[in-house]
Formats: C-alpha cells, structure tokens, sequence
C-alpha cells in the first residue's frame, strides 16, 4: 500500500534516519547522507556538501544556512519539510565532516526513480557525447498502461531489506535509550556513589592476563610480553582517567533494558559508580550480544554529542576526541570482559558465554588497530587469536 509511515509516529521524528518511510521499492534505506564541507570560498561563506546517493535534482532541494568558520567545531544539522522532500542544512562548518549526517526521504519511490533517472541520463549523454536532461519522475496511476513503452530497467528490493526497514523499533528503542542515559548523566553528582578509581579499572584489566590469556588460551606471557601489556595498559588508564566523569550503570546494555512505560526500565544497576562518561555508551552500542553497524554508532554518537553539548554535560568540545575517549573506553571494557566470560566458564562451569567471545574480540581488535600506540596489545591478540588475512594481486 502506500501507507509508508505509521500515522501516529511523532510529526517531529519524520525526517529521523530511524523513522524512514517503509516501501516495496526502496534506496539506500529511504535515507540520504550529507558530508558537508567548508566552503572554497572561505569564511563567512554557506557550507558545501556531498550527497549519498548523489542527486544533482536533490541537491536542488537543499537551503544551506550553514556557515564556514575559521574556529571552534564543527555544529551541523539537517532537517527535513515534513510533507515533501525539501532540505535545511544549518550551523557552522569549520572542516569536513567526518560523521555522516542521515535524514529520511519523504517519498520512496520518486526518489529512487530520481537517482534511477539521472543515472540512465548520464550513461545516455556518455553514448551521445553531449548533455542530456534528466526527467523528475512521477508515481504511475494504478489504472495507467504502458503498452507501446519499453522497460529502461527493472528495480526489485529483496522482501529482506523491506522487513529490516519495518524493524524501526529496535532502533527507536536505542534513541530512547539514549534518552535515558542522557538523564542519568544529568543528575551526576561527585560523592555519591563510588568513584570508578585507578585501582578498580585496573583490577578489571588483570582479569585480561589472569582468566583469557592463563586459563583460557593457556599461554604464559614472557617478562617482555607482560612488560609491553603493563605499559599499554597504562596508556588506557590514563585516556580512561583523563574523561570527564558522570554517573556510570557499568553494563548499560540490552539484556537490562527492559520495554516500559516511561522506556526503557534499567535493571542491575546495583554496581554503578562515578566515572568516565564513555562507559556506558560503550555497553549500549558495543554491546557483547548484539552487533551495530559502525555506521549506525556513529550516527548515534554524534547525536548523543550534539544533545550532550546543548544539555551542559562535561563533555569533549572536539567530537574526534570524544570518539577517541569511546575507543579507549571500548577497549578497556573488552579486555575486562572477555577476562569475566573466562573466568565464568573455567571457575564458574557457565560455557553459555563462550559463544560471545569473537564479537567482543573483534571489537577489542578493530579498536587497538587503530591507535599506533594500541600496537603491542594488537600484536598480543593476533598471537592469542590468529586471524587469517586475505590478500589479493592485480596486474
């Protein structure tokens, strides 16, 4: 039908990533992608951008009223008209974006025969050697024939990638999740609860070398090897410690979220502490039972970021460097972990856990592939875990 979006989500939710209109035809998830960029023509001057998937005809549809700065961050926003597919870009651009900003179509099917148009426009004009229009497309009538027509192309979208847009709830419920982190973090205060010291963090990494490397993987590290860990976890305790702090649940994610009126309801909250804002962001979206696409995290990070910032939270002013605090946090929090579900299996008999293990590897990996000076704890875990590289030759 042509009932794409459920009448009673929130009129002010309808340009959200996660509210995309729902189609038998759909592109790129309904969404498109800004990267803005300060202007050429210096400062002073309205932000460019590049779209995802590009559209000459869209980006037509765009008032930018973002401008280029020669100071401070980048703050940009993108909304849409609620009713029709007309774009505001705004706030102040100081380098390129390196964080995606979504925002969902209004009209599924116009938009994937608008990029399918200048697509088939395009390969016409290189045939022709000239320029060549494209057409604004049109929805056809459901009494409208074609008999003396051709087909130019035909587009299909698996039942799969239609069922996967009908699954918006799950990612609503992480926004309201967020919602309720966010107010968590607000009511911090210092002295009242238990500081997530130096000690404790540090007593959590131990359980790395103890419970993964000695009983798990039954490797006894040398006087070189435990040296270089000691000296790595060092530099994660310091980025850990330099955080700014709030109040911290310590395993903020799915499995103690429960669907509630107000949502979510937070369980197991018994161990929470004052501590590195990041924490919790890491449990929710670094989650050991359910995997995120890297993409979905940031879009959702800088979200939080944005709403952190106008709420007055002791948040990075610089959204890298509070990535960068994520990163670290993340691996912090995957060393402890995989020592915890270790030790459940070998001291405790649970082996329910065990199954868990490579996500959480893989996320620890990724991050300490990143960071130069993660290199010795990515060289430990490559001798821990092999994994098998791929390559490939051209000639």
């Amino acid at each position: 039908d042509r009932e794409l979006v459920h009448p009673g989500w929130p009129r002010d939710q309808l340009d959200r990533h996660y509210a995309a209109p729902v189609s038998g035809v759909s592109l790129n998830g309904n969404v498109l992608s800004f990267f803005p960029a300060p202007s050429p023509s210096g400062i002073g001057q309205p932000a460019v951008f590049t779209l995802e998937p590009r559209s000459t005809a869209i980006s037509r549809e765009v008032e930018v009223t973002a401008q280029s700065v020669a100071s401070g961050t980048n703050r940009i926003w993108i909304r849409r008209d609620p009713t029709q597919d007309r774009f505001t870009l705004g706030g102040t651009v100081r380098s390129p974006s390196q964080v995606r900003l979504r925002v969902a179509i209004h009209d599924p099917s116009t938009f994937a025969g608008l990029v399918l148009a200048e697509r088939l426009a395009e390969q016409q004009a290189k045939r022709a050697g000239s320029r060549v229009e494209s057409l604004w497309p049109r929805l056809a009538d459901p009494e409208e024939t074609f008999d003396n027509a051709r087909p130019l192309a035909i587009v299909t979208t698996p039942l799969t990638d239609v069922l996967m847009l009908c699954n918006t709830d799950s990612i609503n419920l992480y926004a309201e999740a967020l919602g309720a982190l966010i107010a968590i973090q607000k009511a911090s205060r210092p002295e009242v609860l238990p500081e997530y010291s130096r000690e404790l963090l540090h007593r959590e990494l131990m359980l790395f070398p103890e419970w993964y490397v000695g009983r798990h993987k039954g490797v006894t590290l040398d006087d070189k090897q435990r040296a270089s860990l000691d000296q790595v976890f060092e530099r994660i305790l310091a980025r850990n410690l330099a955080e700014p702090k709030v109040f911290v649940h310590r395993d903020f994610h799915s499995r103690n979220l429960m669907l509630s009126s107000p949502n979510p309801g937070v369980l197991d909250f018994q161990d929470a502490v004052h501590g590195p804002l990041s924490y919790d962001l890491v449990s929710l979206f670094k989650d050991a039972y359910i995997r995120w696409d890297e993409d979905f995290i940031l879009d959702m990070l800088a979200r939080y970021w944005d709403i952190a910032r106008r709420l007055g939270l002791p948040i990075r002013e610089d959204f890298s460097e509070f990535h960068r605090d994520f990163e670290w946090m993340g691996v912090q929090r995957h060393l402890k972990v995989l020592g915890i579900f270790a030790r459940l299996y070998h001291r405790d008999g649970k082996d329910g856990y065990l199954k868990d293990m490579p996500l959480v590897m893989d996320y620890l990996r990724r991050a300490c592939e990143r960071y130069v000076e993660l290199a010795p704890l990515a060289r430990l875990l490559n001798q821990l875990d092999p994994v098998e590289r791929k390559f490939g030759y051209t000639f």
